[in-house]
């Protein structure tokens, strides 16, 4: 039986979905049937079942700044606008609106709603981003990796609440409920008992429609998060857990499924509302979900994904050859997901619909509309108690320094960070490190220039700081051979990063070429490589500094775990705050960093 959550809450309007939104885009559709009985239903036989979806929410309760809020948009002149999105008062006004007049909806998830978050739901072990999942109406989610930041304890009780069995309960009187939907672990066991850690499915039942929900996370989660919080636990193929559990289903008489997969594709288009089906059925998007989608039983009707960021609605067709929606809606809240899946009464299933357009749609969660009150309250309240620490100043900058949004390999904010890195561990009793490295995965956000609140534009806060930086990983700092150092810059795009490369941001000093036109560790260019104008000897050993996640072998970086003399030294994020405190003020705010350590042949 599928588990459910400790805190039952009153059957709202779920339902799953999945099938076209024919009339939204204008296009002629032929019905296929998906259930056993051969031919059209008949009319009055089937009910239309809203599927509300998003991804990678990452506690952003406060609308993100700089790139990290702005979604881009093509216009029907072919040019591109860019337009502000998200937060979370925007998000629910969004859902609550859209769900009006279907009395049979569904809002989904899949994963990575917590971790990596922004101070105000970060510092709390993000409690108040469930609040206000519970609250905007979320139903199920699939488990994503970030849940995993804080170990497999910390996500079980974020399921079934309780205080922080460290800093405790946060508001005098009041303790942590918990998340008021299920999280969805299919495919990650306990070792010892081989049983998933959480719910592996759940199952929604309304006026007679049944829809399963099948909820996994990638199975290469391991290889990004620190080994130390998913001890004991093995994560599993997708595609072999949601086809075993899909069979579980149907034998349960539920024949109406939908997948929530914390794995994603790369679209062809960065503006979402691109046509992903252009030329044909799938052609707009690549990378691991389509193998998925490809191969995943046909009993599953459509498929929710996240982790990629990217935004594409999309019909791939499953192996049968019948269509199927492939749906991700960017981060940040700053889409939502709008389908629509027929159920059909007499055969319990989805009637899926062939159409020459997407059978779902993104739309901009914008920020021009009506903000939700009871959100607005939330932030307010978990603002006051955060603000202490939050609020106070750690430096200036002269204009936005480019992180996440950089769009090139290397970013300023990459620089800034690897060089702050370098300063707080390269003195002799602080590791005597002579380079640094960073993941960029490790950087969630950009530094904006313009005030987030009443600090006054150029301020840097803790706040936004910990927004950049909110792992906080210690710093280690290693022995590494050149040859090491060299195997470990081209795991950067070979390998587990071949497909999707990883470019690690470099401190000043450590310069290289990486030649985008070859294949593999081929693109390094091995005697480019040079510290300090030296060319880089395979034979000396060097100090290197890097976060605990890097050294630990994370991002498929295993030349890095071979490092000796290990230094633990501050946390990455007190490397960051000190280095703007040291190097800026109001009369000298620093500069962008001109981003011009690694060179990129195209």
């Amino acid at each position: 039986m599928p588990a459910t959550p400790q805190r039952r809450r009153t059957v709202r309007r779920l339902t799953a979905a999945a099938a076209v939104l024919a009339a939204a885009v204008g296009v002629t559709a032929t019905a296929l049937p998906a259930g056993a009985d051969g031919g059209p239903p008949r009319p009055g036989r089937t009910v239309d079942v809203q599927l509300l979806s998003f991804n990678d929410f990452h506690g952003n309760l406060e609308p993100p700044q700089g790139s990290s809020g702005t979604v881009e948009e093509l216009q029907p002149d072919g040019s591109k606008k860019t337009v502000e999105a998200g937060g979370v008062e925007y998000l629910a006004q969004s859902l609550r609106t859209a769900r009006k007049g279907h009395p049979y909806s569904v809002t989904a998830a899949a994963g990575d709603m917590v971790g990596a978050s922004p101070l105000l739901s970060g510092l709390f072990h993000d409690e108040p981003t469930i609040e206000a999942m519970n609250k905007l109406g979320l139903d199920v989610t699939s488990v994503g990796n970030h849940e995993f930041d804080e170990g497999r304890t910390e996500l079980t009780r974020l399921q079934r609440g309780g205080c922080h069995p460290k800093d405790g309960c946060f508001e005098d009187g009041k303790k942590f409920r918990g998340a008021g939907f299920p999280y969805l672990t299919a495919n990650v066991t306990d070792d010892k008992t081989g049983k998933p850690l959480l719910a592996p499915y759940t199952v929604w039942k309304h006026k007679g429609v049944k829809i399963g929900f099948i909820g996994v996370t990638l199975e290469g989660t391991p290889d990004i998060v620190n080994a130390g919080g998913i001890k004991g636990l093995k994560f599993h193929d997708e595609i072999e857990t949601i086809n075993k559990y899909a069979k579980v289903l149907n034998r349960q008489g539920v024949k109406s499924i939908v997948a929530l997969i914390h794995e994603g594709g790369l679209p062809a288009s960065t503006s979402y509302n691109y046509r992903c089906d252009s030329p044909g059925p799938g052609d707009g998007i690549s990378g691991p979900i389509t193998e998925i989608a490809e191969k995943v039983t046909p009993k599953v009707d459509a498929l929710v994904t996240g982790h990629t960021h990217q935004a594409y609605a999309c019909t791939v067709p499953d192996p049968s050859g019948a269509p199927r929606t492939v749906t991700s809606a960017a981060s940040y809240g700053k889409l939502f997901t709008d389908t629509t899946l027929t159920y059909d009464r007499r055969t319990k299933d989805i009637v899926r619909t062939s159409v020459k357009a997407p059978g779902a749609v993104n739309h901009v969660v914008n920020r021009t509309q009506p903000k939700a009150a009871d959100m607005t309250s939330l932030i307010a309240r978990w603002n006051k108690l955060a603000a202490p620490v939050a609020g106070r100043p750690v430096g200036h900058v002269s204009a936005d320094i480019a992180g996440r949004g950089a769009g090139a390999p290397e970013s300023p904010l990459g620089d800034l960070i690897s060089d702050a890195q370098l300063e707080a561990t390269e003195a002799a009793d602080k590791g005597g490190a002579q380079l640094a490295l960073m993941n960029p995965g490790g950087i969630r956000s950009d530094l904006a220039f313009k005030a987030s609140g009443a600090e006054g534009d150029g301020v840097v806060t803790y706040g936004e700081a910990f927004t950049v930086q909110p792992f906080t990983n210690m710093m280690n700092v290693v022995d590494l051979t050149g040859a090491q150092l060299l195997s470990g810059l081209q795991q950067q795009v070979s390998g587990p990063n071949a497909a999707s490369p990883k470019i690690l941001q470099v401190s000043e000093g450590l310069t290289y070429t990486l030649d985008m036109t070859k294949s593999g560790a081929d693109r390094v260019v091995k005697d480019s490589v040079k510290l300090d104008g030296a060319a880089l000897d395979p034979g000396k050993t060097y100090r290197v500094a890097m976060n605990e996640f890097l050294a630990g072998g994370g991002d498929g970086f295993t030349a890095f775990k071979d490092g000796g003399n290990k230094y633990v030294g501050s946390s990455d994020l007190d490397a960051f705050t000190a280095y703007l405190t040291a190097h800026s003020s109001a009369d000298k705010p620093l500069t962008p960093p001109k981003a011009d350590r690694i060179t990129v042949l195209k």
